[in-house]
């Protein structure tokens, strides 16, 4: 596909460039004398963005949305991840400040609905809540911590952030030991061993930080102490050493119990009746049995969506996975419509194990398999399944992509390969696969025509995409387009990082162009691909809104959009 959408390019731009420019001009100059270039501020409230155009700052609130979702890790092309990350933090401790309550709500509200593909950026501004807020706010943290660090991983990254802003007084050892103690011994059990450590952290650094001397078997085990051993010894504050004796000592949990006894297993057949007793992890499983397909086995008939979608490749690698084989079956099983939505898988994570399992190579190290085609093709369908329900709009919807060079840097999500263009170009089709009246096509400082339909495979969009050379970003280009060739458009769909410069005429400019001379209140939603402070949408104009690329909410809020729903 890649070849003939150069080649469709270059037919292109030999034989109907030129007629385009033509046409494009003499909009351009009945209205650019009128006008500024973006390079120019059209009103009082616009602002210069990082390519050196001017366009409308987003509120901080906005700003704190975008981070939530999108993070800030691989940077972007005009801004190094070190400093767009402290624009971030800038924008999320005003919030803080304005309102710091309002700000934990809504760190909770995103973490728990899975909208976000990562969970790092909901913890790092918890923990900067923790950090910088009043003690409302803080009180507000404690409610709902342990509703956004839900698993030891999420523990461990949250102590890891708020270890660099403060010191360990007494609200913070608090704060964390109501993580272990909120928490059952059967479920504090699978928690100690599904996640032992992250981040240089373990489990005995913590609870040596929270300063721990209960007498409960779990404690003790995971400090390593003998349990019969009933005395514990601890250091204080200010450096005095104490030692508490118990009268009594708690037993270990029965999955605790089992995972001494599997770890202590010399025999396959052992180990496989462990795993289906305890149901253990692959995380709990020794990594010396990992080569071996009975285990593997064992393992999937209880594994979760998120940990079966991030094996598929071991599991076709080792020879469990593969063609006819009943346990490609319960893979997919894992892969339908109802497993996705109750999971709360993200879409990012999907379509990174896609992209990933096709290749049929390992992000890291040397593992290599030769993928199932029924799996590539499940995990294509669940894309689009691990997004919120969407109702079509009905209208008529073109999906612009904005495919200029600083889309071709960083990363989403801080997912290695995965640029804002390409993921822009897997959103797109999200749209695409839901309203009926739809067009796509590309832009930068030329049209761009895109031969994609809502019927094509991600892996195959993306690699379209990637191939089209980079240029400048002018995003007037868009209502330019339908403009010239009179298309009758309800809704713009810009997906862009905000950094357009290149334009003889703004982008607000060219959408007042549409409406006047094709006489429709076209609207225009601008999903920002970039977790920066800048945006195409003017704010004082109610047909035009920001929205945020790869939230799991924003299909459906693009159709309340374009339909006049509510969407507050």
């Amino acid at each position: 596909m890649r070849a003939e959408v150069l080649r469709y390019l270059e037919n292109y731009r030999n034989t109907l460039l030129a007629r385009h420019i033509i046409k494009i001009m003499s909009y351009l100059n009945k209205y650019s004398p009128l006008h500024p270039h973006q390079r120019q501020p059209l009103d009082e409230k616009q602002v210069e963005n990082s390519a050196g155009g001017y366009v409308y700052p987003v509120s901080i609130w906005t700003n704190l949305d975008r981070f939530l979702v999108l993070g800030t890790e691989g940077g972007s092309y005009y801004a190094k991840e070190q400093d767009l990350t402290k624009e971030n933090v800038d924008s999320v401790k005003k919030c803080i400040a304005e309102d710091g309550v309002q700000v934990v709500e809504r760190i909770r509200e995103i973490s728990v609905s899975g909208r976000a593909p990562k969970n790092d950026p909901a913890l790092y501004a918890l923990a900067l809540a923790f950090t910088h807020g009043n003690a409302d706010t803080k009180r507000k943290v404690q409610e709902v911590f342990c509703d956004v660090a839900r698993i030891g991983t999420h523990l461990f990254n949250f102590v890891a952030f708020v270890d660099g802003m403060r010191g360990w007084g007494r609200s913070l050892r608090r704060l964390v030991g109501e993580w272990y103690r909120s928490k059952d011994d059967d479920a504090l059990a699978y928690q100690v061993l599904k996640y032992q450590s992250r981040n240089s952290w373990r489990h005995t650094d913590v609870l040596a930080k929270c300063h721990y001397g209960e007498n409960r078997g779990i404690y003790r085990w995971i400090k390593g102490l003998d349990t019969d051993d009933r005395t514990v010894h601890r250091t204080r504050d200010d450096g005095t050493q104490i030692s508490t004796t118990y009268d009594a000592t708690d037993a270990l949990p029965e999955l605790l119990a089992g995972y001494e006894e599997l770890i202590r297993t010399q025999k396959r057949v052992d180990i496989i009746k462990l795993i289906e007793k305890h149901q253990f992890t692959h995380e709990m499983v020794p990594n010396e049995w990992k080569d071996e397909i009975d285990v593997w086995a064992a393992l999937l008939a209880n594994m979760p969506v998120m940990a079966t979608v991030r094996n598929l490749g071991k599991m076709t690698q080792i020879g469990l996975l593969k063609p006819f084989a009943a346990s490609v079956e319960t893979a997919l099983e894992r892969l339908t419509s109802d497993a996705i939505k109750r999971s709360l898988i993200h879409p990012i994570q999907i379509l990174m194990a896609l992209i990933t399992y096709r290749s049929g190579t390992g992000v890291r190290g040397s593992l290599t398999w030769e993928p199932v085609p029924q799996i590539v093709d499940a995990l294509d369908a669940a894309f689009y399944f691990a997004f919120d329900n969407v109702e079509p709009s009905e209208k008529n919807t073109l999906l612009a992509l904005d495919v200029s060079g600083s889309m071709g840097s960083g990363t989403v999500a801080g997912c290695k390969g995965l640029t804002p263009r390409n993921a822009s170009a897997a959103m797109a089709l999200v749209t695409a696969r839901t309203e009926p009246h739809y067009h796509i096509f590309g832009f930068s400082d030329d049209f761009i025509p895109l031969p994609i339909s809502a019927s094509d495979k991600l892996t195959s969009t993306i690699e379209a995409v990637s191939g089209i050379p980079m240029g400048k970003t002018d995003c007037a280009l868009p209502m330019l387009y339908a403009l010239e060739n009179k298309l009758e458009v309800d809704l713009f769909i810009i997906y862009t990082d905000n950094q357009t410069w290149y334009g003889d005429i703004h982008p607000k400019t060219a959408l007042a162009m549409y409406r006047q001379e094709m006489g429709r209140p076209a609207k225009c939603a601008v999903v920002a691909m970039v977790a920066n402070k800048f945006s195409i949408a003017d704010p004082s104009d109610a047909g035009m809104l920001d929205f945020i690329g790869f939230d799991t909410a924003t299909p459906s809020v693009l159709s309340d959009f374009a339909r006049d729903a509510d969407i507050s």
